[in-house]
């Protein structure tokens, strides 16, 4: 479970470090492609993928493009979900991607769920409702934000279940790592140059580096805790995502100085309690 909060608390701090540079008048566009810069060069040394067996017909080619461009897909989805439905809904959307990323572990994984595992999910669940809905509000959205919507909610759980898929390629899970993030680079890269003309200032440049590091952190280590909870991907795909909102709105609280708000200090006691009987069905 330490990996998952370790993780946890990196996506957050990416969540933090694109808020605040977008209030610092930065383009939150360029630095998610820079960001993937930092995250080619960290998987390469970290993960030291064997190169020299980089093939076309054992290399899985279609994986690792199918992610590289979901990684900026699902962010520029994110960008145009927030102009069109607003920042509640987005989150929403978002982080109930895990009722996908849970359906396919029981039908794709195959894992068995015992009681416990269930009662930590659906306490979760209500975790993450309890906090999202204690901030709804009443605007209207369009068929465009609901499209919008939907691209956020498929595109994160794919991006789940993938990365999962990832982690059972043995020797090749560092180079179909590094690859993603490389074919990620240069599609991003490409975006830019033919809709901006530019790759961004020195200051795009540098935040984006800054998130790569935490972007990065956090991919790999819910890689590695996929890898070390092979048997429980539901485990992993739950605590990451509950973990993620108890987390935000701590840090809404500190950082931001939001009011905690009666349902969502529900949400904050059932996330905690979900996590507890995640760890006890882990450990089991």
């Amino acid at each position: 479970m330490e990996l998952i909060f370790a993780a946890a608390l990196c996506s957050v701090a990416v969540s933090i470090l694109l808020k605040v540079a977008k209030n610092k008048g930065l383009s939150p566009i360029h630095m998610i492609s820079w960001n993937y810069m930092t995250a080619s060069l960290l998987c390469f040394f970290w993960f030291k993928p064997d190169i020299q067996h980089i093939s076309m017909s054992q290399t899985p080619w279609l994986l690792i493009l199918a992610l590289g461009i979901l990684l900026p897909s699902v962010f520029l989805f994110l960008a145009k979900a927030l102009q069109t439905a607003g920042i509640l809904k987005t989150e929403i959307a978002q982080r109930l991607s895990v009722v996908l990323s849970l359906a396919a572990a029981y039908f794709i994984f195959q894992e068995q769920f015992n009681q416990l595992k269930i009662l930590g999910i659906a306490l979760g669940i209500g975790a993450v409702l309890c906090i999202l809905f204690s901030h709804r509000q009443s605007t209207g959205q369009g068929s465009q934000g609901m499209l919008y919507l939907g691209l956020v909610w498929v595109g994160y759980a794919l991006i789940d279940v993938l990365l999962k898929y990832t982690t059972s390629l043995g020797l090749q899970f560092a180079v179909a790592l590094n690859l993603m993030f490389v074919c990620a680079l240069i599609i991003s890269m490409g975006y830019l140059l033919i809709k901006y003309k530019s790759l961004g200032s020195m200051q795009n440049i540098g935040a984006g580096l800054l998130l790569g590091f935490l972007n990065f952190a956090n991919i790999a280590l819910y890689v590695k805790a996929h890898m070390l909870l092979k048997d429980s991907p539901a485990i992993v795909f739950a605590g990451m995502n509950i973990l993620v909102v108890v987390f935000g709105v701590i840090a809404g609280l500190v950082f931001f100085k939001e009011r905690l708000k009666p349902a969502s200090a529900v949400g904050l006691l059932l996330g905690l309690t979900s996590v507890i009987c995640l760890a006890y069905a882990m450990s089991a």
